[in-house]
């Protein structure tokens, strides 16, 4: 399972897989401790290989996602998994296939790292860009070009996919915003998001927006307590501007208000299926 890529760094099993707790299914591999000179600090890499992928498959699109360390195993995860293996596991009878990139977040500064308006936003994408698909490209089966490519994330993790999508329009033609969270500088900003989205240049590709009608944010993390049909309100605002800016809902991009739907990783993790099949083609 081990293997050395092109640049140096080692791509290793998780850390106790197998062990009471760990929930990994599938070909999940690691690099700990990647550098990032962008950040200035180190960041565990998570990928999750495809079914296909061991035979001699590929190359396959790559999924980028924020918040690593929740995606493939509750054993490592700090607010629950999102089941992103077994969902792409199951997926594959479907021919839903991808390799699916995890970068742990930087604990108390991932508000921070996922605010591009008013943090460390633009240094985060640079790592991504510059630093970890460089590497994904060079240690695996993928397919490099745009239209391949995608970022996901929920909440503020989805604020920075949505930025991402248009601020770096060469690199990601594919994102997916789930429960995006428009919090910036201590206040939320629709405005700000909406009109970034409306004077950016337009950007052929797929995107996927949500929003549940049970969201409620954790107010000691923001300062903010907010009503959920609050949340409602501002996403609409968000799929208005896309409207606005072209993009066709159904083809270019899918939103959807989830009946029920939280905030929180298992939320999350039972709406992936969706967002997999839209984002790779399959619906």
């Amino acid at each position: 399972m081990n293997g050395r890529d092109a640049s140096g760094g080692v791509w290793r099993e998780i850390h106790g897989k197998g062990g009471p707790g760990h929930t990994i299914v599938g070909d999940v591999r690691a690099c700990y401790g990647l550098y990032s000179p962008q950040l200035g600090d180190r960041r565990d890499i998570f990928v999750y290989l495809p079914p296909g992928y061991a035979g001699g498959g590929g190359p396959y699109p790559v999924i980028y996602m924020q918040d690593g360390q929740n995606l493939f195993d509750q054993a490592i995860a700090y607010a629950g998994e999102w089941r992103v293996d077994e969902t792409l596991e199951s997926l594959a009878a479907e021919g839903v296939a991808a390799i699916v990139v995890g970068v742990a977040n930087g604990g108390a500064r991932r508000l921070e790292e996922y605010n591009a308006y008013a943090g460390q936003g633009g240094a985060y994408l640079d790592f991504l860009v510059d630093t970890v698909k460089p590497l994904i490209d060079q240690s695996f089966r993928t397919r490099p070009e745009r239209g391949a490519t995608g970022i996901l994330g929920s909440s503020m993790g989805g604020l920075i996919a949505l930025h991402a999508f248009f601020s770096r329009p060469r690199v990601f033609g594919l994102a997916g915003a789930l429960s995006h969270w428009m919090w910036i500088a201590g206040r939320i900003d629709p405005a700000q998001v909406c009109g970034f989205v409306a004077g950016s240049e337009y950007a052929p590709g797929r995107l996927y927006l949500d929003i549940g009608d049970r969201e409620c944010v954790d107010a000691t993390l923001t300062g903010l307590a907010l009503a959920p049909e609050q949340l409602v309100v501002e996403t609409r605002r968000l799929r208005d501007a896309l409207l606005a800016k072209g993009y066709a809902e159904g083809r270019d991009f899918k939103y959807l208000e989830i009946a029920g739907g939280g905030h929180g990783e298992g939320d999350w993790a039972a709406r992936l299926a969706a967002v997999f099949r839209f984002l790779l083609g399959a619906g």
